[in-house]
């Protein structure tokens, strides 16, 4: 029996390695990245900055924080830059140490990771298929018990791309402080949504001191190799703590002086929600007709995908990637039992190829 491979999104070399087909050749619908590549303002800043190499980064980002509270409407002081959304989760979980934390599932596997080399220890609330994996507000609440000392997810959520409210999430913060829980959301993907105001928690940081929002822009902007992320947070003994334990200079200068150009790249901006707005929608359409495949409501720019045929998530995969289009096998991420897989959104003809492809017109 031939073994079954796991892959990343990113791991375009192992699948040419794998397969013998040029990651040049391959369309990365695993990545999650949007398909424009980088703003144009971000490559002139880039540029214009190049010799600032040569000196340290200003270790408190003060330019970058200033840029980022222009761009978010909240205070500078409440920015955490970071090395990547990674790097502060996994500060975050070194900080807090959860011994009981509670984790949306299924979900990005980084956190149970960090949450383990941490030395805490972690339970799952599984997100139900019946429900297009949204949690029931009543019954997430009943599991957030005292003896819970850390609440973790990802809106809107990796693979399942649901999403909950600002409202949902205000309701969700209200319980936790009572019980003196800290909130962590991820909000990766938040700047694909319909409509981030009505599902981003940012708008709640000012009155929740337990709550820390995470964003990065390897997704959005199509910057994974520029590492940079930011957390946000309220209590100033909370950002102490993480300044303390959080090395010094982890953010690269050309990342400090020149991200600021891309948050103000409106022009960017506005093309990308476009494209994912009008390209989601009309994926979406076509494959919610077909009686071979389920299709779940999206916040994110990817879908996630239910086979019904009898084909299974690898031998989905198998067959796209021989045609030179990556998709993600879901098989791997714990809470998905059936046969899912998940795809990014990308531009009009590459998303004609991967429909064709599913649909069998």
């Amino acid at each position: 029996m031939k073994k079954k491979q796991t892959f990343h999104g990113s791991d375009l070399e192992k699948i040419e390695e794998l397969y013998g087909i040029k990651k040049e050749d391959i369309i990365p619908f695993g990545g999650n990245v949007n398909p424009l590549g980088i703003s144009p303002r971000l490559k002139e800043s880039m540029a214009e900055h190049l010799d600032d190499i040569s000196e340290y980064p200003d270790r408190d980002y003060k330019d970058l924080r200033n840029s980022l509270s222009r761009y978010l409407g909240i205070p500078a002081e409440d920015i955490i830059p970071g090395n990547g959304a990674t790097e502060l989760i996994g500060l975050t979980f070194q900080l807090l140490c959860p011994k009981n934390a509670l984790l949306l599932t299924p979900t990005y596997s980084e956190y149970t990771r960090e949450i383990s080399l941490a030395g805490g220890s972690y339970k799952e609330y599984f997100l139900r298929e019946e429900n297009d994996f949204r949690p029931d507000l009543e019954n997430l609440k009943a599991h957030l018990t005292a003896d819970v000392d850390l609440f973790a997810f990802c809106n809107p959520n990796n693979p399942t791309s649901s999403a909950l409210s600002a409202d949902e999430i205000r309701e969700i913060l209200d319980h936790c402080r009572q019980n003196h829980i800290f909130v962590m959301v991820d909000e990766t993907y938040v700047e694909f949504a319909p409509d981030i105001q009505k599902i981003s928690a940012v708008s709640l940081v000012p009155d929740y001191p337990n709550l820390m929002v995470l964003r990065g822009t390897s997704k959005f902007y199509a910057a994974p190799g520029l590492r940079l992320g930011y957390g946000i947070c309220s209590d100033f003994q909370f950002r102490e703590k993480i300044n303390a334990i959080k090395n010094p200079w982890t953010i690269n200068t050309l990342a400090a002086v020149s991200a600021g150009a891309m948050f103000e790249d409106e022009e960017y901006i506005r093309r990308t929600r476009e494209l994912i707005s009008a390209e989601r929608t009309r994926c979406l359409d076509l494959l919610s007709g077909c009686p071979h495949l389920k299709t779940y409501p999206a916040y994110g720019n990817f879908l996630l995908i239910r086979l019904l045929d009898g084909t299974t998530s690898f031998e989905m995969f198998e067959k796209c990637i021989r045609q030179g289009m990556m998709i993600r096998d879901c098989s791997s991420f714990e809470g998905l039992d059936g046969e899912y897989i998940r795809f990014c959104i990308q531009k009009k003809e590459e998303n004609d190829r991967l429909l064709k492809m599913l649909t069998g017109n």
